[in-house]
């Protein structure tokens, strides 16, 4: 995918992610029942409207420039990639959030899928070994992986638990679409 490409999908999400709030916002919260409903069965089609929507404008305001960053990069690696690493990423990222939150919770927010690109940049020059991906996660992991943090249960109102699955999800999405299996032999 080429940069203009890359960059019309990125801005595209994230302006929907911008209306979707000012929506939100104007409504008093009405789209926040679409967030994941922790533990419920009825809870986890959300798992795939809850990145899409945030709990307030500083919560996207923090979402948005690591969304931005992020899925331009791994955008520029191809659509099938950046659509196979973003669906991994939600889906654990959802269903760790599903399981681990306490009941009676709604998780929002895109920060489980950044965590799982974060971790899918990271480890994909582990399992590519092309230079140009590693010197990628090497300045990932140089520039924001004091995020990484965010898979600990340190601040409140934080779901640490969406961190975790998406950091995980990231990993798989980088040994599924990046592994040896994923490349043809010669």
């Amino acid at each position: 995918m080429g940069p203009l490409s890359a960059a019309l999908l990125i801005g595209g999400l994230l302006a929907l992610m911008w209306v979707l709030e000012l929506f939100d916002q104007s409504t008093g919260g009405w789209l926040d029942q679409y967030g994941i409903h922790a533990r419920e069965l009825d809870g986890l089609p959300e798992i795939f409207s809850a990145p899409l929507l945030h709990a307030g404008f500083d919560h996207l305001i923090g979402n948005s420039v690591p969304f931005a960053v992020f899925g331009f990069i791994i955008a520029l690696g191809g659509f099938a990639r950046w659509l196979g690493s973003t669906l991994i990423s939600v889906v654990v990222s959802g269903l760790t959030a599903w399981l681990l939150t306490p009941a009676n919770t709604i998780v929002l927010g895109a920060s489980g899928l950044i965590m799982g690109w974060l971790t899918y940049l990271i480890a994909r020059g582990a399992f590519d070994r092309r230079p140009i991906q590693i010197i990628i996660g090497v300045a990932v992991l140089l520039l924001y992986g004091g995020m990484i943090w965010g898979v600990l249960p340190t601040e409140a109102g934080v779901s640490w638990q969406a961190h975790l699955g998406g950091a995980i999800g990231g990993v798989i999405a980088a040994r599924w679409l990046h592994g040896r299996a994923a490349r043809p032999t010669r």
